[in-house]
This record gives C-alpha cells, sequence and structure tokens, in this order.
C-alpha cells in the first residue's frame, strides 16, 4: 500500500492513485520526480517542493528530513527550473 512508504499519507496517496501510480512498485519505477510532474499536470497545479521532498523521500524509503543534502539540493534546481 502507498500509505506505507515513508512521507505519503493518505491524501498524497490519493493524488498518486489518480495519475496511474497505484502501488509502491508503480511509484518507484516512475520516481518521484515523475510523479511530481504528473500530480501538478493532472491534480495538483500548485504542489509545492514540500511535496516533491515528500515523494523523494519515500522513493529513497526515508523521511523527507532525512534526504541527503546532495540530494535536496538537486531536488531543489529541479523544482525551480519548473
Amino acid at each position: 500500500e502507498l500509505t506505507e512508504l515513508p512521507n505519503i499519507g493518505p491524501k498524497l496517496a490519493e493524488n498518486l492513485r489518480r495519475v496511474g501510480l497505484e502501488t509502491p512498485e508503480a511509484f518507484r519505477a516512475a520516481g518521484a520526480r515523475e510523479a511530481f510532474l504528473r500530480i501538478r499536470a493532472q491534480v495538483d497545479p500548485t504542489a509545492c517542493f514540500h511535496k516533491l521532498t515528500a515523494l523523494a523521500g519515500a522513493e529513497l524509503g526515508v523521511p523527507k528530513k532525512e534526504i541527503p543534502a546532495e540530494e535536496k539540493k538537486a531536488l531543489r534546481a529541479f523544482f525551480d527550473s519548473l
């Protein structure tokens, strides 16, 4: 179940399901960035950086506060490029 992943609560799990990522395996196959882009395009055009870091942490299997600094920096650059 998606909510068994770190950082994924019921609302974010519903967003993932709405963009076709219905299982943890499907989510990991797509990756956090792709999942975020789909959510922004199809469900929530105001999705913020915190949602991106939640997804990235879930992909890595860690709470978002434990994302390595270099990865967080790369996520910020990705987010700012949108």
